[in-house]
């Protein structure tokens, strides 16, 4: 086991490596920070002292060399354009942030379930159909079409909703809504089909044949069974709603995450994009390291395997 996990952990750090590294190269070809920090009209010398004080007159490697080391310690670096530390901007828009996917996550975790469980039960009926078109709209149909349609129905025409910005449990309903649209039909198709592998096997065939209540059956037997890959599922995806819900916070104004690494590429601040690039990938890492590990705890066969 704990060959399996140093294993698994230098698999983390290499990941996190590659995607360190991948970043700082591509937010590198997007342009000169430094031709959107000067006046109009600045000459040559003035550019280059802005890529003096930037740090940007050094050689790639060194630069990289630099933000790994600073890394290394906790230090995400100062953003170019707000002139704050990138930890402080992050955490500033955490909270909104989180409250967005807290309640997308409910969304989706409250329509993609039941949907899913009732599809599989009613397998080959109507409400299998409708699940299936659901799950078809839901993963075809971009989060920031559906933003606009709500804006349009319940701000434009009826006059519930706000349509942007933050502040009171009626501004985060309809980004909430967009955000979790898709992983609720995503939660929806995982159900449905870990619904209908259990529902096939051996022991929920038994609980049948015992005279189980078929609602017993479902909720007990098979359900909690068929849970597993769905709460899986929902894991990562709480993390990427947190740090990349750029489209829809955008499209509601909404002042998180998502909306910080948008301004940071909008205005070449090379440290926010990194930063928010690097917390985010780093989330996923550490999901993905404890799955891992709780599933070689519970089956010994994949450590064993790995």
């Amino acid at each position: 086991m704990k060959h399996y996990i140093a294993r698994r952990v230098g698999y983390s750090l290499l990941s996190l490596l590659l995607l360190s590294l991948t970043i700082f190269l591509f937010v590198r070809v997007t342009g000169d920070p430094a031709s959107l920090l000067v006046e109009p009209g600045a000459s040559p010398q003035d550019i280059e002292n802005v890529h003096r004080q930037l740090g940007l007159d050094r050689p790639l490697w060194v630069q990289y060399w630099h933000f790994i080391a600073s890394l290394a310690q906790g230090d995400l670096g100062q953003s170019f354009y707000y002139r704050t530390p990138v930890l402080d901007l992050y955490f500033q828009r955490l909270p909104n942030s989180l409250l967005l996917a807290a309640v997308a996550m409910a969304f989706s975790l409250l329509i993609g379930i039941p949907s899913g469980i009732i599809a599989a039960v009613r397998v080959g009926r109507m409400w299998d159909s409708a699940g299936k078109i659901f799950a078809l709209l839901g993963l075809s149909l971009p989060s920031f079409w559906v933003g606009l349609v709500l804006i349009l129905v319940f701000t434009v025409w009826l006059g519930w909703l706000p349509s942007s910005g933050s502040g009171t449990a009626l501004h985060v309903l309809m980004p909430a809504f967009a955000l979790g649209w898709y992983f609720a039909a995503a939660n929806m198709r995982l159900t449905r089909s870990s619904m209908l592998e259990v529902l096939g096997s051996e022991y929920v065939k038994l609980a049948r044949l015992k005279g189980l209540p078929e609602a017993l059956v479902i909720g007990k037997h098979a359900f909690k069974n068929a849970l597993i890959p769905v709460i899986t599922l929902a894991g990562i995806n709480l993390v990427v709603m947190i740090n990349v819900a750029v489209v829809v916070e955008m499209v509601f104004a909404w002042p998180g995450i998502g909306r910080l690494l948008y301004e940071g590429i909008s205005f070449r601040d090379f440290p926010v994009v990194q930063g928010v690039v690097v917390i985010g990938g780093a989330m996923i890492i550490l999901v993905n390291l404890a799955i891992d590990i709780v599933y070689a705890l519970i089956d010994p066969r994949i450590r064993m395997a790995g």
